[in-house]
């Protein structure tokens, strides 16, 4: 089988590309540039995709006597990702970009290139396992639930698993860094990506600043409608959020506030008590399905909201296009933009991009 694998230049993409060799394959690796002005950052960086991780992945595919490759995907990302980033914050919603590569860079546009030079699969370091089901390949949850990343693959479509590979799915984090380290792996101790990679300082709301500029308004408080506050772009708060909100008084109740809503229009940013941040039905758009589709009769379901969240039972079902899941019980501070995925078990079933959301009536 001719493989190819998307190599980060970490240690889980590096002990993939290993993996695949030892089973015998033809295999290829590529690394993505997806950034014009990556920095040299000696390690330091927590995101990905630098002209460090590059030499590193080149160094492994070395290591490996497998061809290796660069391919520049940057315009596409900035498209496709950076763009759309962007824009979902400027209309009030909160974008997931791991979700976005996913989909539309890694196994999109790699995935669709690979097929076109005859590659059979492409393998990465993702947490995940694909098993053979009687309806074709299924996506489940990796062993290791702390390192799980079947959530940010649920973008992908039956037809784009039936041609990926996950071999690290079945073990535990510590042991992929053991046996990269048995190996000799020069990446085996290189600390792992968790920033959105084109924010390697992890400041988002400074980032947004720096592309949009200065929207002033105000922040309301939900209960006593006074203004609290102001704020220089809507763009800088997401729902759920406590941290920044530079309130000139205490809450009357003395209670927490956290936002609520955010009114793009008016620039108004609404705070309140975290019990108005609970809802108990989703609706999505654009829902993918890494099975069969789901119909109008509800199905039992279990929801994931965010990467590392806790699951949710439920029910979900489709109506006029629209995935709609209703929840046993609520989930707190989920805003548009984000991602509801759902299971069945540890079986992913598909996902949806968040549109509305409602809130649990109190009596």
């Amino acid at each position: 089988m001719r493989v190819l694998v998307a190599m980060s230049g970490g240690v889980d993409s590096s002990v993939a590309a290993a993996r695949m060799v030892d089973a015998g394959h033809e295999v290829v690796g590529v690394h993505l540039a997806l950034s014009r002005s990556h920095s040299v950052t000696g390690g330091r960086s927590k995101g990905c995709c630098t002209l460090d991780d590059a030499r590193d992945a080149r160094r492994v595919a070395d290591m490996l006597g497998i061809a290796y490759y660069v391919w520049d995907l940057s315009e596409r990302f900035t498209a496709e990702v950076i763009d759309d980033f962007i824009d979902e914050y400027q209309q009030g919603r909160t974008p997931n970009p791991c979700l976005r590569c996913n989909e539309r860079i890694k196994f999109s546009a790699v995935l669709d290139r690979a097929l076109a030079l005859d590659f059979d699969v492409v393998a990465t370091g993702h947490y995940a396992r694909l098993v053979a089901g009687p309806q074709g390949t299924e996506l489940h949850r990796a062993v290791d639930p702390t390192k799980d990343q079947s959530y940010v693959l649920g973008v992908l479509s039956a037809d784009q698993l039936a041609h990926a590979a996950f071999p690290l799915g079945g073990d535990l984090k510590d042991e992929v860094r053991a046996e990269a380290e048995q190996r000799g792996l020069l990446t085996a101790r290189k600390p792992d990506s968790h920033d959105i990679c084109f924010i390697p300082d992890g400041d988002t709301a400074a980032y947004l600043h720096r592309r949009l500029g200065s929207l002033p308004g105000d922040v309301v408080d939900a209960e006593s409608g006074d203004v609290v506050a102001r704020h220089d772009g809507t763009f800088a708060f997401t729902i759920g959020q406590r941290r920044g909100l530079n309130l000139r008084m205490p809450a009357e109740d003395g209670a927490p506030r956290y936002v609520v809503d955010v009114d793009v229009e008016s620039r108004t940013v609404t705070v309140g008590p975290p019990a108005l941040l609970d809802v108990d039905s989703i609706e999505g758009i654009r829902p993918i399905w890494s099975g069969p589709a789901l119909g109008a009769v509800p199905v039992p379901v279990e929801a994931q909201v965010r990467a590392h969240g806790e699951p949710v039972p439920g029910t979900a079902r489709v109506v006029d296009e629209r995935l709609v899941v209703d929840l046993t019980e609520p989930v707190r501070g989920l805003a548009a933009g984000q991602a509801v995925v759902i299971y069945q078990g540890t079986r992913v079933l598909g996902s949806a991009t968040v549109d509305r959301t409602h809130r649990v009536v109190t009596a």
